[in-house]
């Protein structure tokens, strides 16, 4: 007769059985979702260790292949009783501490557009910090006393991991790939960074779930591309997905809200805290002679290595399900980034969800939402994950907790609905659903001086255009991504173009994100033709330009009006040059397209 140790526990969950030995401490699951177990909880039942795995690339050019440091917090169980469990990895640049934002070490924003930028200095070298054996502590609690494992690693060229840093370069994807190779056997992981005993990866199913915010939001995306076997899904929060679009708009010089006179190398100098010895050669090779060579503030086009840095035409390789967040009030990484790679993946048929919210930067999905996720595909609970509706909006008001599912994103009924612009812009024309020929053309004077948000509250004003809609009789849902078809003429070679949509009267004394702005977007006239190549504008002639929004998901009360903004210079988000530019819209020329649940009859 077999011993009791021999024999199998099963434990029901969500209609199925999972089965652990007998006499072994084993994660449970309720309603489709991991529990905490007390055996699993607290450093006390936490194995902690570190270790440097081996890559697959030599970005520091020293000869030998790049070892990120990698650190593990897993159950004692793993040890004392050979349980296998899954992963939650998180990799990031941050890790080991910034530069921070020290003054003079942005570009400059106030200079003439097209013209080189005066040069800006670099911060002080990072020190290097010597994180052993825990990088960091994020996700630790709540995973760990689920049954899951958590792993983190630091970025190339940051803290203990070696290489060079390249924003966006291949070796951030690689590596950490490279980790998800060593949890399943295929890559080599030491002791130490050179030399050292092999470390192996036994307690671990193979199985791994990333996710992170913002840069750390990336990674993941960046590690899926490689189609990487063992990544079974992503939940990135706020990803940049692409740095052109992170750094340019449509040809144009932008900077992330916040950060005004970011670039690429900015970004590089903020976070380049890996070994000293290797900074020299990075800050040549990467920093100086491929970014500054590369990123183009002068004419802002886009090339084939801005190009190696958009995630898009890379996620065909991607097999990982993902669960993507983002707020559709982020003015730093913009709404557009996750928006894309859903819309990619999903015409793909890779499985995708979208969490949106109306707030700003970060926010990531519910407990619940990430825990089914993660249950799912790492243990293979069936608890209908994949079957849940594909978009999830938190509406306005409600907490984030909150989300009101929807069969899709956009809105299954969302249809683009073309609105006119009338004369009158420089005080408040009329933006109507009806095109009336012979409205002409009417002319602003760039100023940065004024910020977007005074330019909208204000009553008239030289400095911009602005059209509103008739009063709402009833809410209106807009969904999805707006377009502006213009036509412009400018009386100088160059000329910042931006584009406000907003929901009027405008309150100064509001201090929810969407009560005022609904989206915006920004061109360069000069790239009429294409992203790729710009050309001086002949002061004078008009030029047609068509280009997308960022995209939204917000219900505009009755009582309010829709407005059309058109205007210059962006103070927060473009150059600053000398005010006094002319730009001159044909308005029998100029659409809008909104995206508004049941179209015609949603606005009214």
């Amino acid at each position: 007769m077999p011993s009791f140790k021999s024999l199998f526990a099963f434990i029901l969950v969500s209609g199925i059985y999972v089965s652990f030995a007998a006499g072994q401490t084993t994660p449970v699951f309720v309603d489709g979702e991991a529990q905490e177990v007390a055996a699993f909880k607290g450093k006390a039942n936490r194995v902690m260790h570190d270790l440097w795995v081996e890559t697959e690339f030599d970005s520091d050019g020293n000869g030998t292949m790049d070892r990120m440091h990698v650190s593990v917090a897993r159950p004692i169980q793993t040890d004392t009783e050979g349980l296998k469990v899954p992963v939650v990895y998180n990799t990031s640049p941050y890790f080991a501490g910034t530069a921070g934002n020290a003054k003079g070490t942005f570009w400059d924003p106030k200079h003439e557009i097209g013209e080189t930028p005066p040069e800006h200095k670099h911060p002080k070298d990072i020190e290097q910090q010597s994180k052993r054996p825990v990088i960091s502590t994020g996700h630790t609690n709540y995973w760990i006393a689920r049954g899951f494992a958590v792993v983190h690693s630091c970025s190339p060229g940051t803290g203990l991991s070696q290489g060079c840093v390249t924003i966006g370069g291949d070796n951030e994807s690689l590596a950490p790939k490279a980790v998800i190779d060593w949890l399943n056997g295929r890559a080599k992981g030491f002791t130490e960074p050179t030399g050292g005993v092999e470390v192996l990866a036994t307690w671990c199913t193979g199985k791994v779930g990333m996710t992170g915010t913002s840069y750390n939001g990336t990674l993941p995306i960046a590690a899926a591309t490689t189609g990487v076997e063992g990544l079974e899904a992503i939940i990135p929060v706020a990803p940049n997905t692409s740095y052109y679009h992170y750094y340019r708009s449509n040809g144009l010089v932008r900077h992330p809200g916040g950060y005004m006179g970011e670039d690429i190398d900015v970004l590089y100098d903020f976070v380049n805290s890996g070994d000293m010895e290797m900074r020299k050669y990075c800050d040549c090779e990467v920093r100086d002679k491929a970014i500054l060579a590369n990123i183009d503030r002068e004419s802002g086009d886009y090339s084939d290595w801005w190009a190696g840095r958009d995630y898009i035409p890379k996620l065909g390789k991607v097999k990982a399900a993902t669960l993507i967040a983002h707020g559709l009030n982020d003015w730093n990484v913009m709404p557009a980034h996750s928006i894309r790679v859903y819309e990619a993946l999903k015409q793909q048929g890779t499985p995708a969800q979208i969490y949106l919210h109306q707030g700003g930067h970060g926010g990531p999905p519910t407990r619940s939402m990430m825990n089914r996720w993660f249950s799912h595909y790492l243990y293979g609970i069936e608890n209908g994950v994949e079957n849940d509706p594909k978009s999830w909006v938190v509406r306005e008001g409600v907490d984030r907790g909150e989300p009101t599912p929807y069969e899709n994103y956009p809105h299954p009924d969302a249809k683009m609905v073309a609105l006119y612009p009338q004369k009158g812009g420089l005080k408040v024309g009329v933006l109507d659903q009806k095109k009336i020929a012979g409205q002409g053309t009417e002319t602003l004077t760039d100023d940065v001086s004024i910020g977007g948000k005074k330019l909208a509250a204000k009553a008239e004003s030289e400095t911009r255009l602005l059209f509103a809609s008739p009063t709402l009789t009833a809410p209106v849902h807009i969904s999805g991504t707006p377009k502006l078809k213009i036509r412009v003429s400018s009386d100088k070679p160059a000329a910042n173009l931006s584009v406000w949509i907003v929901s009027l009267p405008w309150d100064e004394k509001a201090r929810k994100l969407n009560a005022n702005l609904i989206t915006r977007g920004w061109a360069d006239p000069q790239n009429h033709k294409s992203l790729t190549e710009s050309e001086p504008l002949e002061p004078g002639k008009f030029y047609d330009l068509e280009f997308d929004l960022q995209p939204d998901d917000q219900i505009i009360p009755a009582g309010q009006q829709i407005g059309l903004m058109i205007f210059s210079s962006d103070r927060d988000f473009t150059l600053w040059p000398d005010p006094g530019t002319k730009l001159t819209v044909d308005l029998d020329a100029t659409e809008l397209h909104l995206p508004v649940v049941m179209g015609n009859e949603g606005l009214k």
